[in-house]
């Protein structure tokens, strides 16, 4: 019988695993009728977290178990994204409960294993609470990612012996020898190699791919990083072929390496033969959506490019850039969120980085208030707010006590809240009871949404320590919205906050975009609320971040087509006036850039839902819009048999 390359891959990745027999011994226990239904396996980059799934993921198949692996990298950070992404691998569709039941019905018994799930912080909470607890008895739940659980997944009654939390260590100096002999590398000088990698397998592995070029290769001891750093530059300066070495330098400005995006950086080669280049090389991995350069040797090599070259580092990120921004224009679905990730590794500024991948670890829960929280938040906002601003934000936790998030601390209790509306949600007259709010509601009549557009009011967050000021609760509320923009997204085009304290948080708004509304101020109890807000623009939060990585970049900005202020096309031979209908449509297309909308999509929009006239209105209104585009008109394009679509310049 052929053996398939794919085969011959797994059983050689088998006979190359070594150690790690307690967290073996942890994940078999899983199998068992009593053991428990849900593990978090954590350690560092490079720990070997992902070649311990594979090695029990092919224990649990032979012992009869299903087994599905998903990939937190390739899955939008949402609800809508978890599920579609575990649709797809299960078959099926619906909600939570639906497909929670369909997993459980896939046979006697099945293990779910999400990877990577650092990326996927946002989720924690909703899978913690809604989707976990679906799960059948026949499920197993299976985290494997950087971050140690929160301490809410401890903290929730009745968990008990059913959750349980692996932590991965460095490999002994035996077992590290066995893997240097697995990757041939012996004799007097291995020792050596395995002390300087610090049982870190990664390092290890570089270790051996650098002795084989270098026979009797001896490293100094040192830290961890600095060993990876060390070995990573040894491997590629013993890369013989300078083509290898270049292809490297240039993909490690990017999150994942694609063919379209080889052949933008590299237009001079062979983008087939420059991607199977890099599949070779050991530490890079074949995911679902491309290849990525494990990160500890991506960012030891971009490290060094920039420290050497850093003009030549600058052009392949503005190169990424722009190939990802042409591909964006016409994704759809989970693929956006694969673009906007890309978009978001090219930002190097920390503030809006951490803002969706934090790298530390969070240790406080955010999720939805519950009414017997309803003393606990009383108790923050009183400690923190005049009488009449206290009023004010208790008020809406009588009449919409689904806004409220609160953040627990490490033993479960009440340690901040956050309460959020969004405007088109919320009763009008609601709105205009709280003085905070009716500001916002009046900037909104000053600047009004297009149709379909919406804004979430951030209305307040607080903590019980330290207020509204920055400190460890703030951050997991920041996070949180976060969660909010991507679940939005795209009809998210503003944001609206106060703060009273504006200098503690001027430098970090300012840069992500934040404007200060100073006729928007309202005075409570003696103190200044100030109001700020954070237009995203027409392409909603994914044309946010790449705008911010083009400013980042040096890229200049295009100018907008459209001005929502003055209501007015901008073209080349000047401005050009639209009627309320011209402008709508044109609005509604050009935050889906790339994407085909139906006519239908586009009545039920911007005519609205209760329109009952013919639909040859809309094709009425795009034939004045080309006429007032000019040389722009190209622009808008027809496609047969569904609608239209707006091309990015």
């Amino acid at each position: 019988m052929v053996q398939r390359m794919a085969d011959m891959m797994a059983r050689r990745a088998r006979e190359d695993f070594v150690g790690r027999a307690e967290a073996l011994a942890a994940l078999r226990a899983a199998l068992d009728p009593d053991g428990p239904r849900v593990l978090h396996v954590h350690g560092i980059a490079g720990i070997g977290k992902s070649a311990l799934l594979a090695r029990f993921a092919a224990e649990a198949q032979a012992a009869g178990a299903v087994v599905l692996r998903l990939d937190c990298r390739s899955m939008e950070p949402t609800e809508t994204g978890f599920l579609s992404g575990l649709a797809e691998a299960i078959g099926g569709d619906g909600d939570a409960a639906a497909l929670a039941a369909r997993l459980g019905a896939l046979g006697r018994l099945v293990v779910l294993a999400l990877d990577t799930c650092e990326v996927f912080r946002l989720m924690d909470t909703w899978l913690r609470q809604v989707f976990v607890p679906a799960l059948p008895d026949n499920a197993r739940m299976l985290f494997f990612g950087r971050e140690r659980p929160v301490a809410a997944w401890q903290a929730v009654p009745g968990w008990g012996r059913l959750l349980q939390s692996v932590a991965l260590a460095p490999l002994g100096e035996q077992e590290s020898l066995e893997l240097l002999a697995c990757l041939g590398v012996s004799g007097p000088g291995a020792l050596q190699l395995a002390r300087a990698a610090h049982g870190h397998p990664l390092a290890l592995r570089l270790a051996a791919a650098a002795s084989e070029e270098r026979p009797g290769l001896a490293l100094a001891q040192a830290p961890l990083q600095h060993a990876l750093d060390e070995l990573t530059r040894i491997f590629l300066a013993d890369v013989s072929d300078p083509v290898t070495r270049r292809i490297l330098e240039g993909v490690s400005a990017a999150r994942r390496t694609t063919i379209s995006l080889l052949r933008a950086l590299f237009p001079e080669l062979a983008p087939q033969d420059a991607w199977e280049r890099l599949r070779r090389l050991p530490f890079v991995d074949a995911a679902s959506d491309g290849l990525v350069i494990h990160d500890a040797v991506r960012e030891a090599i971009a490290r060094s490019l920039r420290a050497s070259d850093p003009s030549r580092y600058l052009a392949y990120q503005r190169s990424a850039w722009r190939q990802l921004r042409t591909e964006t224009a016409s994704a759809g679905g989970g693929e956006l969120w694969r673009y906007t990730a890309d978009m978001l590794y090219l930002v190097e500024n920390p503030v809006v980085r951490e803002a969706f991948f934090p790298s530390g670890t969070q240790q406080l829960a955010v999720e939805p208030a519950c009414p017997q929280d309803g003393e606990a938040l009383a108790h923050i906002v009183s400690a923190h707010e005049g009488e009449s601003a206290a009023a004010a934000l208790l008020g809406w936790w009588r009449r919409l006590p689904q806004a409220f998030s609160v953040v627990r601390g490490r033993d479960g209790a009440v340690v901040g809240l956050c309460c959020k509306l969004l405007a088109d949600a919320v009763d009008p007259a609601w709105l205009a009871e709280d003085p905070v709010t009716v500001q916002w509601c009046r900037h909104l009549g000053q600047q009004p949404l297009a149709h379909g557009e919406r804004a979430l009011l951030c209305r307040r967050w607080l903590s019980l320590a330290e207020g509204e000021a920055p400190c460890e609760v703030q951050a997991a509320i920041w996070l949180d919205l976060k969660r909010s923009y991507m679940e939005l997204r795209p009809d998210l085009r503003r944001v609206y906050l106060t703060v009273s304290d504006l200098a503690a948080y001027a430098p970090v708004a300012q840069r992500l975009g934040f404007t200060v509304l100073a006729e928007q101020a309202a005075r409570l109890d003696g103190a200044t609320y100030h109001s700020a807000m954070l237009d995203f623009g027409p392409g909603s939060v994914d044309g946010w971040l790449a705008e911010l990585a083009a400013a980042e970049l040096g890229i200049p900005r295009s100018p907008e087509l459209l001005d929502p202020e003055a209501r007015e096309l901008v073209l080349e031979a000047g401005r050009v006036a639209l009627t309320p209908l011209e402008f709508d449509l044109l609005h509604y297309l050009l935050a889906r850039p790339g994407k085909a909308v139906s006519r239908g999509e586009l009545l039920r929009s911007v005519w609205g839902p209760t329109y009952a006239g013919a639909s040859n209105v809309v094709d009425a209104v795009v034939c004045n819009l080309r006429r007032k585009l000019g040389e722009d008109a190209r622009r808008l394009e027809t496609v047969s048999g569904v609608g239209y679509r707006l091309r990015a310049r």
